[in-house]
């Protein structure tokens, strides 16, 4: 499993019954988890007097309870130098995903390590969300395409970059459909050394265009196909449907890049290590968080 275990600012206290106990910077919030399906007594001070907890409803969607929470607050991901502004909005969310911090670590060397060479890399990040991508992309040397189908989420993007002390980044802030991006760029002639894609599992476009992961990750890898330099660098793909498992993406990298780049696709799940009960340390229980699958030269 490709661990996540470098935060200071944030940690999985514990996990049961369906719920994930996390600290986040200073603030603990409860929230759900479906992949949570395992009992345990819930002893932690946290579970009882978090600072927010977001009860998921029986008919779907759910809301927040909030007992001591700022509107907003800022986190710090100490090993690349980034901040980030979370706030609790719909569909549980804070407005980060902790466990790509594995990811954000991996490319990034291998960003340093072509920046080193001389070497001019250019990233595109789709499904870019508030920007962890994009800006651990950035702080390593690379120019990044971040595109989103929110422009809220864009927004939210461009205030990271800020906090960041990567305002000036080259950066090219894009609303738009992915696939309809990608089709564009290849009708430009436009070439990428690297692709960064975390999609969702279902969605809608900024004119309504539907998303269902299961249909169209594989077509979006193939359109990607076109528009990859011959110094292609690395490719990612994340995944939190649990139809997509890792060897799902296995399949489709090497089915698409490895008979025309070469190089080694490796795909597994991603977790967060569970730390705030001495059992969970003992046993090092790790929380499942997706999966990933990764081509590199």
């Amino acid at each position: 499993m490709i661990l996540a275990d470098k935060w200071k600012d944030y940690e999985v206290l514990d996990a049961a019954a369906g719920e994930k106990l996390e600290r986040w910077g200073g603030y603990a919030l409860v929230r759900p988890d479906p992949q949570v399906i395992w009992e345990g007594a819930k002893t932690l001070p946290g579970w009882k007097h978090p600072n927010a907890h977001y009860h998921r409803s029986a008919k779907g969607g759910g809301e927040w309870e909030f007992f001591d929470l700022p509107d907003e607050w800022e986190i710090a991901y100490e090993p690349l130098d980034l901040r980030f502004r979370l706030k609790p909005f719909k569909f549980k969310h804070t407005g980060l995903f902790p466990e790509q911090a594995a990811n954000w670590d991996w490319f990034s060397a291998l960003i340093r390590g072509a920046v080193r060479e001389g070497r001019s890399v250019h990233v595109l990040n789709l499904f870019a969300y508030t920007g962890g991508a994009t800006l651990a992309a950035a702080r390593a040397g690379a120019s990044v395409t971040h595109v989103d189908a929110s422009k809220g989420m864009v927004n939210w993007a461009r205030e990271n970059a800020q906090i960041s002390g990567l305002g000036e980044a080259p950066v090219r802030w894009i609303v738009d459909d992915c696939m309809k991006f990608v089709e564009r760029e290849a009708r430009r002639g436009k070439r990428y050394d690297a692709v960064i894609m975390d999609p969702p599992s279902y969605g809608r476009g900024p004119k309504g265009e539907l998303w269902k992961i299961e249909e169209t990750v594989h077509p979006l890898i193939k359109a990607c196909t076109e528009i990859l330099s011959d110094e292609l660098l690395f490719f990612l793909i994340n995944a939190y449907t649990t139809g997509l498992q890792p060897g799902v993406l296995r399949y489709f990298l090497s089915r698409e890049l490895v008979s025309r780049f070469g190089g080694r696709v490796t795909a597994d799940e991603i977790g967060l290590p569970v730390t705030g009960t001495a059992e969970a340390r003992k046993l090092q229980l790790v929380l499942p968080c997706g999966a990933a699958g990764r081509w590199e030269r």
